[in-house]
This record gives C-alpha cells, structure tokens and sequence, in this order.
C-alpha cells in the first residue's frame, strides 16, 4: 500500500512538471526582444550607483599601501629593460599613479588613458619623442644628430626611429609610458596592440601599463609579450572601485542613444546561432552599402546566404528570419514593386557598430 503512494506521488510530480512546461509554451514565443529589455535613464542609474556606500575602504587602502614595498623591484626591473604588467581584480589607477609619481621621479612620464573610446597613438608617440629630445639636449655633449622638430610632420616610422636610436647610454634618457587599462575599447584593435609594441620595444621607452579584461593576453602573440613588450607580470589585486573608468562607458542597463542600442541588439544577437548572426551580418551589410534602398528582397537575401553556404534551403533561411522577426532585429515592408524587403530597424551609425561587434 505504501509503494502504491509512492508511485502517485511521484506520477503526480511528473504530471505537474510536464504540465507546466506545457503551459510555459503556450505563452510568448520569445522573452528576448529589444522592446522587452527595461532600461531606465542612464542619468538616473549613474545617479543610484553614486549613492552605493562603498565598503572596506580600510582593508582597500590598507592592500594598497602594503605593494609601496615592491616598488623598488618595480624600478629595478624597469631599469633592466622589462615592462610591467599589472593586473587582478580591482582598478589600478591609483597605484600605479602613485608608483610613477613617487618612485619613477628619475624618468620622464607619458599617461595613456586607454579606457577612452579613441586614442590617437601617433600623438602619444610624438609627445614621448619630444620629452626625449630634450632629455637628449640636457646631456653634456648635445646631441650630435640631424634630427630635428617639429616630429609632428614626420611618419611614424620616423618617430620610433629617433625613440629607438642610439643617442647616448640607454640608462640615461628614458621615457616611461603608463597606460592605464592597456586592453580598453581605444586600443584593444590588432593594428594599436601592434604599434604599442613596437613603441615598447624602443631603447629609450619603458612601459607600466594595467590589464582587466579576462582575455587580455589573446591580444599579443609570443614575440609581443616575450621580446616586445618583454612583460614582467604583476598579480596586484586592489579590489578598488572603477570610478573613473567606469564613467567612460555606457550601462547596460540605461538608456544611452547609438551605443546602448548597438548594445542591447548585441546582447539578443549573441543568444542566436553563429549561422543565424552570419544571415544577419549579410543583411547588415547590403543594408549599409545600399542606404538608399527600402530594404533587401527576399530571394536576394536567400542567394547572396547560399553562395556563401549558410543556407542550403529556403525554409532555413525562413527559420533564420523568423527568429529575427520574433526578437524584432529585422522588419518586413513592402517594395514599391510589391515584393516583400527586408531591414533592420537601426540607424547607419547603429549597424556598422553592430557588425564590428559581430566580428568580435
């Protein structure tokens, strides 16, 4: 009689949970829409997270304070042709702000900040030949070269020619370049990564600089972090609050124009397919490179997608669209030659960030 009861119960769990799932079914098809996703104004949330009262401003200070002990190994290993390399949980800025004002005194200073969205890199390579210069100048026996400024007007070959020359002893013109957040959005690119290399490389450049992104190191092969860069990797957890870099960029969860909106579709985009995201970024791109069309027809779209083989009939293209349609990425209207178009219902600046983030 008690396994009787047994079996019920369990047959009535099941047929509860099956039911349910039956339910869920029956209601939207979709919970991952743009007009779905809540998002509040930016100047609002900015608002609330300044109010957040922070916590273990002690213990932090105090973890802080305690890696003032390793900045003479710093120095040391600077002085040998190494790079630093800071990374851990926690904003860096202050630390190695404070490390470059107190103990690199005997150097010359150029800050990067590389959590802004653009950084122009020729500039900052120019201002470190200009501080060079007239480091050079100082020296007892002058310079004895041809080189001469402005530096603005040269290639940037030019410019890392002169940083890299050998002008005097290595040791004693030095320029230090501290960029802070090393893989931020303004230099996180193959081409920024390759060049910062190449400066960091020069005989008369070291380099500190902070890492936070989870996969920094994918940013540089072996020659860049071993011969380049030549890193010197440095564990400094300073659980600090990201104030500064974080005002730089834009919530999630706020309103924010062009960028939230590429934002929010790349967040639904992501939860799709790779292959449905290769359909979308062929729309995207025949949208971008005919703005004046109403939008790509139909059977265009299905034989630009099967030549590049992504679809091989047109009821997967048809899968693809519908899931498209049901998170509202793409819209239909009609031609004036009454055939049916397809577009994305994001501005031009929009669709171009959104195809970059596809390529990431």
């Amino acid at each position: 009689m008690e396994e009787i009861d047994i079996d019920e119960e369990e047959f009535g769990f099941s047929r509860n949970y099956f039911l349910a799932k039956e339910s869920g079914k029956s209601g939207k098809k979709s919970a991952r829409k743009l007009s779905e996703i809540d998002l509040v104004d930016e100047q609002e949330l900015r608002a609330e997270v300044s109010n957040i009262e922070p916590k273990h401003e002690k213990e932090i200070a105090s973890l802080i304070n305690s890696y003032k002990s390793q900045y003479n190994d710093w120095v040391f290993e600077l002085r040998y042709g190494f790079g630093l390399l800071m990374y851990g949980f926690g904003s860096k800025k202050s630390l190695i702000e404070d490390f470059a004002s107190t103990a690199l005194t005997d150097y010359s200073v150029i800050v990067v900040n590389g959590y802004l969205q653009s950084i122009n890199l020729k500039q900052v390579a120019i201002a470190m030949a200009e501080v060079l210069w007239d480091q050079l100048k100082m020296q007892p026996k002058g310079l004895h070269h041809k080189d001469e400024q402005p530096f603005d007007s040269r290639s940037m070959d030019d410019v890392i020619g002169f940083l890299d020359g050998p002008h005097v002893s290595e040791n004693e013109c030095l320029v230090c370049l501290v960029i802070h957040n090393i893989d931020g959005p303004g230099l996180r690119d193959s081409d920024s990564q390759h060049l910062l290399s190449r400066i960091a490389s020069c005989s008369h450049v070291r380099i500190v600089a902070s890492i936070d992104h989870v996969n920094a190191p994918l940013l540089w092969d072996k020659k860049m972090v071993h011969v380049e860069f030549n890193w010197c990797w440095h564990h400094v957890p300073t659980f600090a609050a990201y104030k500064v870099e974080g005002v730089f960029h834009p919530l999630i969860l706020a309103h924010g124009g062009t960028s939230q909106t590429v934002k929010t579709a790349s967040i639904v985009l992501h939860s799709l397919t790779p292959n449905a995201q290769s359909v979308f970024k062929v729309l995207a791109q025949h949208q971008l490179a005919h703005p004046d069309q109403e939008g790509m027809p139909i059977d265009t779209l299905f034989t630009s997608c099967r030549e590049r083989f992504l679809v091989s009939s047109q009821v997967t293209l048809n899968s693809h669209l519908t899931e498209f349609k049901d998170h509202e990425l793409v819209k239909i209207r009609r031609h004036s030659d009454g055939q049916d178009c397809l577009y994305i219902p994001l501005s031009k600046d929009a669709l171009e960030k959104l195809v970059l983030e596809i390529n990431q």
